[in-house]
């Protein structure tokens, strides 16, 4: 079995089709990774496919459906080492082999402790050759949320934070509509559609009465894909059970969970909502056995949609991986609500250091994206 082979400008073409590909499985396979596939023969793309939902075909049997016969002497490019046991569907590395498919090039190697190195060994065995390590970093991209649980058993937790140029997420008064414009907070519905929960906590719904839905009236007309959108599972954390069922939150029916360190059997909730049971750390939630319980549950994207004292708490725990700041170009003055609450610092070598990896226009505001120092994610 190889890895780093002298891969050709071709290779690399038809290897970011696939991850081209698998992108559009991002609103729907949870808790399976994105993956993309592409076939090629007598350097022409023969069949082509992407996983779009768990248990239904993956990415290389969609595209051996597309090939037929044909995929006999192919070549194969994959994001992800095909699998190699059997799930809700059968191993594709077999499907691979029996397809005739003479070579195949996967992005990476699967960090799945079910699949890791097994599926490109099926293949080898088999006198396929095989090959791995292209666009690697792109390809590891597509996925940040399956591998975090996979490797670290936690989902990967993207906060997001609206404020004014000087930071500020509210007046004194509490009033927040709206800092942003109608474009950012579409793009938020868009990155919404994306995760496999929301987070946030009882505050948050108490005092915004939030649904925390994706909307589809307002997300942007063309998505990458015709398949249904999935609505994230809603997470509150509720450590003192404030939340009541004649919340908005509650009006519509879809999964929410609400974590706390003992539930109310008081109050009457909807069919569709589950309370969750988690240890307590200062008398409140703790936010660790959150994550936990969650990567358990097959959460891959957790996003992080909360007022500053649970954003703060978060941060000083290095429980989030990336931030999305949505910056508008207001000023809200020195008695404004702060964007995060923790700790006060007495050194700068205490400060919460990210890396800017993306700043875009979002209509009239920018969103940047940082990332935090913890390792391998």
């Amino acid at each position: 079995m190889q890895s780093q082979i002298p891969f050709t400008e071709q290779d690399e073409m038809y290897m970011a089709r696939a991850i081209e590909l698998a992108k559009k499985g991002r609103f729907t396979t949870t808790p399976n990774p994105n993956v993309g596939c592409v076939l090629v023969k007598n350097n022409q793309i023969i069949g082509e496919g992407f996983h779009q939902l768990a248990g239904q075909g993956h990415a290389e049997v969609n595209a051996l459906a597309v090939a037929g016969e044909r995929a006999k002497g192919a070549t194969a490019y994959v994001t992800l080492e095909p699998c190699s046991h059997y799930g809700r569907t059968p191993p594709c590395a077999e499907g691979l082999k029996a397809a005739g498919v003479v070579k195949v090039i996967a992005a990476m190697v699967d960090t799945n402790p079910q699949v890791a190195g097994k599926g490109l060994k099926i293949l080898s065995d088999a006198g396929v050759e095989v090959a791995y390590g292209l666009l690697e970093q792109q390809a590891r991209a597509l996925n940040l949320g399956f591998f975090k649980r996979m490797e670290h058993g936690l989902p990967y937790v993207t906060c997001k934070m609206a404020a004014s140029v000087d930071g500020k997420t509210a007046l004194k008064n509490g009033q927040s509509k709206w800092i942003t414009g109608p474009a950012a907070r579409q793009d938020v519905q868009l990155q919404r559609a994306q995760s496999c929960a929301i987070l946030t906590g009882a505050d948050t719904v108490m005092v915004d009465d939030a649904k925390l839905n994706v909307r589809q009236s307002e997300l942007p007309q063309s998505l990458p894909t015709d398949l249904p959108l999935r609505q994230p599972v809603r997470v509150i954390i509720d450590s003192r059970n404030r939340l009541t069922p004649e919340l908005a939150l509650f009006k519509i029916e879809s999964e929410v969970i609400i974590f706390t360190t003992k539930v109310d059997k008081s109050k009457q909730w909807p069919h569709f909502v589950r309370h969750i049971e988690v240890p307590a750390l200062d008398e409140k939630v703790s936010l660790n056995a959150v994550l936990e319980t969650l990567a358990q549950l097959q959460f891959n994207n957790v996003f992080l949609e909360a007022g500053a004292t649970l954003a703060g708490k978060m941060t000083e725990l290095k429980l989030i991986d990336e931030y999305l700041f949505y910056i508008a170009p207001k000023l809200m003055g020195c008695d404004a609500k702060s964007l995060v609450n923790f700790a006060p610092l007495t050194d700068m070598k205490n400060t919460v250091n990210l890396t800017f990896k993306e700043c875009v226009n979002i209509g009239d505001d920018i969103r940047i994206t940082a990332t935090t120092h913890v390792p391998n994610t």
